[in-house]
């Protein structure tokens, strides 16, 4: 039986990187088929029925474990596309271990938590110790447009899980809230003139300065209204650019806001939110003109049976039972979003994620590699 190192090191070795749409990374290092049809291969080789579903290179992997009398059906994802490799240290696809630590793109978001996964299953299949059915998924595109969950969802069909986990470096920490991600996009618009003669025209980037101002002042309005779990509500102006030369009043300029979404909170209620700030600022050149949802927010009640269960099993391994929240989205949102009661759980430190030198401890992917034991291991 391999180890959930020995899968680790394998996996991290073959690079998943999303693309991002960018067109400046080399193909051979781009796209989840590599890595799906490694992840397909060895649930094939304990047992399981894997198969391939999405297009072209940008593909997931599915297989299911049905247990005959098993009282419920948990789905465990693990998202294979990685951040690109820009700047990183470290060679990104050598997975060394060094202090405890295996480094590596992809080690600690989130190749460890699939690793630990295989390694359980493996060794629950082998002794016949299985007991809840399980649906083991490894989704494209986390990382950007979530085209992964769709696709994972649609070949399942009618047949859904009774809840999920999403295996995101949380520390080995049971995540049951985080917020959600939208990003706006706001144009201006000027009057084009000669910069010798500004007042003749009407500059785009100072309607989008006074724009800006007006989004800061949303601060204070978020700090009243805090979600009593995750917080206020937040935005932040990440890009911003427009003119097209020095000497010329620009009649045009673009910002993109990144709006971090509370439970009950979408597209139409921070799209209208912006646009009122931009009224009482009396700012009327500026508009909204995509509103693009990332993740949605994420909320399971800490008594949910799903969030039981875990801890039931980080008990049984001898762990850390905690309950907590991240700034982060994941898939775990978009499952429960579809109907699919959801938390999130995974080895590693989001400290360590998108890193020039990304790494997981190796203790804790062996740990995760014991819960998935006990938790699936359990009919209770």
């Amino acid at each position: 039986m391999r180890s959930s190192i020995d899968r680790l090191r394998d996996y991290v070795a073959i690079p998943s990187v999303n693309p991002m749409g960018r067109s400046d990374i080399p193909a051979e290092w781009t796209g989840e088929r590599r890595y799906a049809e490694r992840v397909r291969d060895d649930l094939r080789s304990i047992g399981l029925d894997a198969a391939l579903v999405g297009a072209g290179e940008r593909t997931s992997v599915v297989a299911e474990a049905r247990v005959p009398g098993a009282h419920e059906t948990v789905l465990v994802a693990s998202h294979l596309d990685t951040v690109p490799v820009d700047a990183m240290t470290i060679d990104p696809f050598d997975p060394r271990i060094e202090a405890g630590r295996l480094q590596g793109r992809g080690s600690c978001d989130t190749k460890g938590g699939m690793a630990a996964l295989v390694a359980a299953l493996e060794r629950l299949l082998a002794r016949g110790a299985l007991r809840r059915s399980v649906v083991v998924v490894g989704e494209a595109d986390e990382e950007l447009g979530g085209r992964g969950v769709d696709d994972v969802l649609a070949h399942l069909g009618g047949s859904r899980p009774d809840w999920a986990l999403a295996t995101e470096p949380t520390g080995l920490e049971i995540v049951t809230h985080h917020k959600g991600i939208a990003v706006l996009r706001l144009e201006a618009s000027g009057v084009a003139a000669h910069g010798s003669r500004p007042e003749a025209g009407r500059s785009a980037i100072v309607e989008l300065s006074r724009a800006v101002l007006a989004l800061e002042a949303l601060r204070p309005e978020f700090a009243k209204r805090p979600d009593p779990v995750l917080g206020p509500a937040s935005c932040s102006v990440g890009v911003i650019g427009g003119g097209k030369a020095p000497n010329v009043v620009p009649d045009s300029a673009w910002l993109l806001l990144d709006r971090r979404l509370l439970p009950g909170e979408g597209a139409e209620d921070v799209t209208r939110e912006i646009e009122q700030a931009l009224e009482r600022a009396s700012i009327h050149h500026v508009s909204v003109s995509n509103c693009w949802m990332g993740k949605p927010p994420l909320a399971i009640a800490a008594t949910h049976a799903a969030v039981l269960a875990c801890r039931a099993a980080l008990s049984a391994a001898g762990l850390r039972d905690a309950l907590g929240v991240a700034a982060f989205g994941t898939d775990a949102a978009s499952l429960a979003a579809r109907g699919i009661p959801a938390l999130v759980m995974g080895p590693g430190s989001v400290e360590q994620a998108h890193t020039a030198d990304e790494w997981v401890e190796v203790a804790q992917v062996e740990a995760m590699e014991r819960f998935f034991e006990r938790l699936l291991g359990s009919d209770a």
